[in-house]
């Protein structure tokens, strides 16, 4: 579960780190290794797609110990759909919690009893 549940929020997350300071693609795997177990081989494709969504764009920035770096800015389009994201996730654990959190019904009672014995 938490495979699929990484997968499906992980453009989310992404674009979440790029809010906050352009990247580049080693940088943003690193920052996601640190709260999720995500490889860098994962993060380039992901970051043509980003980028072929039009949700970021690139420019090189020079290095001093090497070629120079393509780092990711979030365009306009990539706010409001971090925006659209981080609204339908709040919604999703709502309605996750909602059923985690439920009282139980007489049934799943009775058969927590039954499971007890």
């Amino acid at each position: 579960m938490k495979i699929q549940l990484k997968k499906g929020t992980l453009d989310m997350c992404v674009l979440a780190l790029l809010a906050r300071k352009d990247s580049y693609s080693y940088e943003i795997a690193s920052n996601l290794a640190q709260g999720m177990d995500v490889s860098e081989g994962t993060i380039y494709p992901l970051m043509r797609r980003l980028q072929n969504e039009s949700w970021v764009s690139t420019y090189l920035v020079e290095s001093s110990s090497g070629p120079a770096r393509k780092y990711y800015r979030l365009t306009p389009e990539g706010q409001r759909e971090l925006a659209s994201m981080r609204q339908e996730w709040r919604e999703f654990v709502t309605e996750v919690e909602s059923v985690l959190n439920a009282q139980t019904t007489g049934s799943a009672t009775g058969l927590d009893e039954e499971v007890q014995k």
